[in-house]
């Protein structure tokens, strides 16, 4: 059982992942007049919140649940598994997930689990790749992906990392999330409201940094959207109950927008 400790220690933005140096795309915003003050950040928190947040959390959840599955959770046929590359093209895998499965039941239960853990992370990974419009945010999340498995298997050695799906680009960081906070023994509700928070206090942080606001007023937005983070994330963990087909897929298209913009800039303060 996880100690109230931990869950502190995986929200927190020190966490050695990387997310200090992102920004959530408040840059882009600030520079294209979008986020000028108090009021159009707290309206920009509230749409990340509902978009970026809750798929974000949503996923984390899913990949927290696929952490826990055992011998007897068999994974039903559903075609071949598709391989997200680095260009974002996608190909065929080779193999079902019924017959790994099914191959896997017949040479053991902990392979079985980890057979089924594997395919259900593999889908969860491509589902979310679709979810990401922008070519370059779907780069960041499996660079910050990469940068949280690292920090991932030097505390928790004994998590399952090893099923998730070799690609040739690293994979979704909501993912990675959720097995290392099931590694941590954290809660699905804890997973989703780690994930949800972590899309409100990058962006604001950086709009400390980028708009020169008070510190103190904008803590107190993020205290305002408390409520809204809490129900953004019962609702995602609920939702990780559904195939992975079936998970949100809430848009920002203006985010996706601003983020190929921001990507050739020479000079930014964030990279992303």
């Amino acid at each position: 059982m996880a100690t109230p400790s931990l869950l502190l220690l995986v929200a927190d933005g020190r966490f050695p992942a990387g997310a200090h140096a992102h920004s959530g795309g408040l840059e882009a915003a600030v520079a294209a007049g979008r986020v000028t003050d108090l009021a159009s950040l707290d309206a920009f928190l509230a749409g990340r919140l509902a978009t970026a947040g809750l798929v974000g959390a949503a996923f984390a959840a899913a990949a927290h649940r696929a952490a826990k599955l055992g011998g007897a959770d068999v994974v039903e046929a559903a075609g071949p598994v598709d391989v997200v590359d680095a260009d974002g093209s996608v190909t065929g895998g080779s193999a079902t997930a019924g017959s790994a499965a099914g191959a896997s039941v017949a040479g053991g239960s902990a392979s079985a689990g980890s057979a089924a853990r594997s395919h259900m992370l593999a889908q969860l990974d491509v589902e979310l790749d679709a979810r990401t419009a922008s070519p370059t945010l779907r780069t960041i999340s499996r660079r910050q992906g990469r940068a949280l498995l690292r920090a991932g298997r030097a505390i928790w050695p004994d998590a399952p990392f090893g099923d998730l799906p070799a690609t040739s680009c690293g994979i979704h960081q909501p993912l990675v999330l959720g097995l290392l906070c099931a590694a941590a023994g954290l809660s699905r509700v804890d997973t989703a409201t780690i994930a949800a928070y972590g899309t409100l206090t990058g962006a604001a942080s950086a709009g400390v940094r980028l708009l020169g606001l008070d510190p103190y007023q904008v803590q107190a937005l993020l205290v305002g959207l408390a409520d809204s983070c809490d129900r953004t994330a019962a609702d995602a963990a609920r939702a990780a109950d559904d195939p992975p087909e079936r998970l949100p897929a809430a848009a920002a298209p203006l985010a996706d927008i601003h983020a190929e913009i921001h990507a050739t800039w020479e000079v930014r303060l964030f990279a992303s």
